[in-house]
């Protein structure tokens, strides 16, 4: 059985040499701080996986083969479902078994057996949610037989490639935590495929973190200070996915012809001054972000008076629950540091456009998902093919899939293609929970906490005992935070709350904490074949919940929004509510048919950017508060119209060129104004000129764009950032600042204090994203908002009005790009301050330097920005570097699937110097996209290697 660990083609062999030296020359640097003598140039090549010859796998009934390209993306073939999935499994396990793992001990809790007690409060957090318990609910309770035979397979197929292997053969990464601990992998089990699920439905969460900072920023701002920088979603110019639709009167059912005729039976919603909310008909005093709804749908006022009764949260809990949110949230910090920051920025671009405006004739689709860059990349692309389709084998399916899971998540079949972005449908709640010893209140009843019995095992180290506990509405979240703990007891409360007794807790509620039917969507997306059956396959894709397009081989074109979505009987969701109070229960979840969908739309195109989905005086159920503002739909939008209204059709090049497109509507807003302003500072007016002739691309060699992006940064600081609570800063950046209690004017009068940031880097805010954009642009015209004041430095007078604030952003910009790029601006560019660097999500953030070089990419310049269609963000509250990234882009041509092009940011390997580790990262940074093979001729054409694997 002849077989190849390093694929022949000339490709691979080009610039082989030049890999082992770099090997050799790491290998030298790890002798010199004791590794040599166990590492070799055998370890790091041990894990290589064998591409040609053949293998033999216990449990397949027939032939499979594997045929891999050029870039080492490989294509089946077999002849049933479960050969398929099993050969997927083994075939995932081969390039990236590493990250599966790590994934699988990060679902369930159980980092600390990798990596040691650091992971401790990571695990425990986890445990609590119990996504690995939720998991296994849904694998015994609710997936289809098929789909759990599939699991299985995929995981048999798993488990032939650990078999007999030690751990360095499986991964390098392996080899080196070796030194530090003696974990040996555990067999695949088909639940922690489903688990992983969970995972993505955190990283997609929806408005927690919004909740959570509104009800922080209380401490120091106003309910009308609140409520600005929280403004409306802009429907009058950034259009939501439907142009028209509502709940049809008769059937009850989502209409997507209906026009606007107001908000039918729609939740009205108030913002207070701190976090209450109230029902009913009589009067009371809301906090900050409170909602009233009363029998005429009345709202409560910026003032804080809304419509409600005494059973609200109280008025005075804002500063205590302000305290646990805190602690709340820097432990939420802690997870996405494994999956990547949860914010704003966080989403995708999907969209169709119809084959009546199209070069092919036929519908072109395409889709760029936003998140966290990671080295290995989320995604692996490959192909799954039945050999001849039929009732024993289904599948002829390609596109991006997760290792770790069977199928195809994005892509395309024979028939239809689909993409995925981020709906953001509110679907997590916090409650504030009475506790009296192991009871909690529920109107004027005590009930018993729900509890269990953990224990954390700790790699060299002693296992952790954790108990956690739960109430009706979900797990105590606050249980893992000892500040959490201390300051429930003290956060003060009016007579409109419950006695305090031993204190009050933080319960999450989350749809993603129940089982669901997520999985058996999977496949049921990958076999659908019009549009009938790809509804039916959303219908059971619960979590997360997500913006899904379509289009046909038959010429049509749909979207449709499925997900699990709360409806609240009171309330929005915008703000923490009272657990004590029933009415804040949910009544249920969004009827499938009652959610947004529409068919070959009269436009002919549909766009998907995180935007609003329907009109909101269209729709009776709110889906979010906390909707992305639009910056990049509308500005994608505008390209096919453009494109459209001027006779042209859209080929695939240009939707190419529409997923890189770098346009900053931000700088288009602001730069008249910067440029009005009279600078003296020659040094500065050098840096100003910049701006002249910019066209406001952010192209990676604009000196301009780097510019502008530094005003921009420093604008943010001094009208909002100085201003926002310590919770909500960069962690370690530190101000003179007055108390957050005081009460008089903001002025020399008042003491100040030294109070330093405290939320991590990628989350802190401003982060500068779309939200931002509407926040100056309500303030831009008022030269003289009480935003634009800003105090005095040492080097800087106060700024007291609009222009006084941008001359000092100019210039602080001015110094700040000299200390990062140098004083002369001719080398100036935006791509060596915007710099993607790519880690290894374990020993590449965690290890020592000489493995993080060994496992660690980059960097490299790059174009685009924050709420930019080629959305390469940046948190401009903490810096420049990439912080998310087109995660893969795709155009698929519908019907013609071989002229289809994809591009993944790393590669499809996990294994460090392997050919395909990182090869399609210098073509993803230009914008380049591969040649995607999908019919039998064309894969074989381009195959280079063949791997045949047979039963025993």
């Amino acid at each position: 059985m002849p077989s190849n660990r390093t694929a022949s083609s000339p490709k691979k062999k080009k610039g082989r040499r030049a890999r082992l030296l770099v090997i050799l020359l790491v290998l030298a640097l790890l002798g010199g701080i004791g590794y040599g003598g166990y590492w070799g140039v055998s370890t790091v090549r041990a894990s290589f996986p064998q591409t040609t010859g053949t293998i033999e796998i216990e449990g397949l009934s027939g032939e499979v083969e594997v045929k891999r390209d050029d870039y080492g993306i490989p294509q089946i073939y077999a002849d049933t479902d479960e050969d398929l999935f099993r050969a997927q499994g083994f075939v995932h396990a081969q390039d990236r078994f590493w990250e599966m793992d790590v994934r699988r001990h990060m679902t369930s809790g159980r980092l600390s057996e990798m990596f040691g007690e650091g992971q401790v409060e990571t695990d425990a957090f986890l445990r609590t949610l119990d996504w690995r318990g939720v998991a296994q609910k849904e694998y015994e309770e609710k997936l289809a037989p098929e789909t759990k035979t599939y699991l299985k397979a995929y995981a048999a197929g798993v488990n032939a490639y650990l078999e007999g292997k030690g751990a360095e053969e499986i991964s390098v990464e392996y080899a080196a935590l070796a030194f530090t601990n003696d974990y040996k992998p555990e067999p695949w089990t088909p639940v922690d495929s489903v688990a992983w699920l969970k995972a993505m439905a955190w990283d997609l969460r929806g408005n927690m973190q919004e909740e959570i900072d509104r009800s922080l920023l209380t401490s120091r701002l106003s309910a009308k200070q609140i409520k600005e920088l929280y403004p409306p979603y802009p429907y009058d110019r950034n259009k939501p996915i439907m142009e028209r639709g509502g709940i049809d009167p008769v059937t009850g059912k989502f209409d997507p012809d209906a026009e606007p005729s107001g908000n039918i039976g729609g939740q009205g919603t108030g913002t207070g001054t701190g976090t209450g909310t109230g029902t009913g008909t009589g009067t009371g005093t809301g906090t900050a972000q409170g909602t009233g709804q009363g029998t005429g749908q009345s709202t409560g006022q910026s003032t804080g008076t809304g419509t409600g009764t005494a059973t609200g949260t109280p008025a005075d809990a804002a500063q205590g629950l302000s305290t646990q949110l805190s602690a709340l949230s820097e432990t939420l910090d802690t997870i996405p540091a494994l999956l990547g920051p949860n914010g704003n920025g966080i989403g995708s671009n999907s969209w169709v456009v119809s084959g009546k405006y199209t070069t092919t004739g036929k519908p072109l689709l395409a889709n760029d998902p936003h998140l966290a860059p990671q080295l290995p990349s989320l995604w692996y692309q490959m192909g799954l093919h039945c050999r001849k389709v039929s009732e024993s084998c289904q599948y002829r399916t390609a596109g991006f899939t997760f290792s770790g899971m069977p199928g195809v998540v994005i892509g395309h079949n024979q028939d239809i293609a689909w993409g995925f972005t981020n709906l953001g449908a509110d679907v997590t709640d916090l409650y504030l929970e009475k506790l009296t010893g192991d009871t909690y209140q529920v109107g004027g009843e005590q009930k018993k906490l729900i509890t269990r019995k953990e224990v954390i095992e700790v790699a060299g180290g002693k296992p952790k005992p954790i108990t956690v506990r739960a109430t009706e509405h979900g797990p105590l979240v606050s249980d893992r935070s000892t500040e959490l703990e201390q300051v429930g007891q003290k956060a003060p409360v009016t007579n409109a709350a419950p006695d305090r007794a031993t204190g009050y807790a933080v319960a999450l509620q989350w749809t993603a904490l129940q089982p669901g039917k997520s999985m058996d969507a999977v496949f049921a997306l990958n076999r659908a074949n019009d549009f009938t059956s790809f509804r039916k396959a959303a219908k059971d894709f619960e979590v997360p919940s997500q913006n899904l397009i379509y289009a046909d081989s038959k010429g049509h074109i749909g979207y449709q929004a499925p997900g699990k979505i709360p409806k609240r009987a009171t309330g929005d969701g915008a703000a923490p509510v009272p657990g004590w109070n029933p009415k804040y229960r949910w009544e249920g979840y969004i009827p499938f048919d009652e959610m947004p969908y529409e068919l070959d739309p009269e436009r002919g195109y549909i766009v998907t950017a995180n935007q609003a989905v329907v009109d909101e005086d269209a729709y009776p159920y709110p889906l979010t508060e906390d909707y992305g503002y639009g910056a990049r739909s509308q500005r994608i939008n505008n390209l096919i119209e453009s494109k459209i209204k001027g006779g042209g059709k859209i080929s695939t090049e240009d939707m190419r060129s529409m997923q890189t497109d770098n346009a900053s509507e931000i700088a288009q807003l602001l730069t008249p104004y910067l440029l009005k302003i009279d600078i003296d500072d020659p040094y500065v007016r050098e840096a100003q000129k910049l701006l002249e002739t910019w066209d406001y691309t952010q192209e990676p060699d604009s000196a301009a764009a780097a510019y502008f992006n530094g005003v921009w940064r420093n604008i943010l600081k001094l009208a909002f950032g100085n201003k926002l609570p310590k919770e909500l800063r960069v962690e370690g950046e530190c101000l003179n600042v007055r108390p957050a209690d005081s009460t008089g004017p903001d002025d020399e009068l008042i003491e100040r204090i030294v109070e330093c940031g405290e939320r991590d880097a990628d989350s802190a805010q401003p982060d500068g994203g779309d939200r931002w954009f509407e926040v100056v642009r309500g303030i831009l015209k008022d030269e003289k908002n009480a935003w634009w004041r800003a105090p005095a430095s040492r080097s800087d007078k106060a700024a007291d009005t609009r222009d006084e604030l941008f001359a000092r952003a100019m210039e602080d910009a001015r110094w700040e790009l000299t200390a990062e790029l140098g004083k002369d601006i001719d080398s100036w560019s935006w791509g060596r301050l915007h710099q993607l660097k790519l880690k290894n999500q374990t020993l590449g953030t965690e290890g020592p330097g000489a493995l993080q070089f060994l496992l660690n990419r980059g960097p490299w310049d790059l174009g685009g920005g924050e709420a930019t269609v080629n959305a390469t963000g940046w948190n401009a509250a903490a810096g420049y570097d990439v912080v998310w990234v087109p995660s893969m882009r795709m155009v698929v041509n519908v019907g013609d699937w071989d002229k289809s092009n994809w591009i993944n940011l790393t590669g499809a390997s996990g294994h460090a110097y392997s050919a395909h580790y990182t090869d399609q990262t210098d073509k993803w940074a230009k914008g380049e996209l591969l040649d995607w093979s999908f019919t039998d001729k064309a894969v074989e054409t381009n195959t280079v290697d063949t791997l045949t694997l047979t039963k025993p």
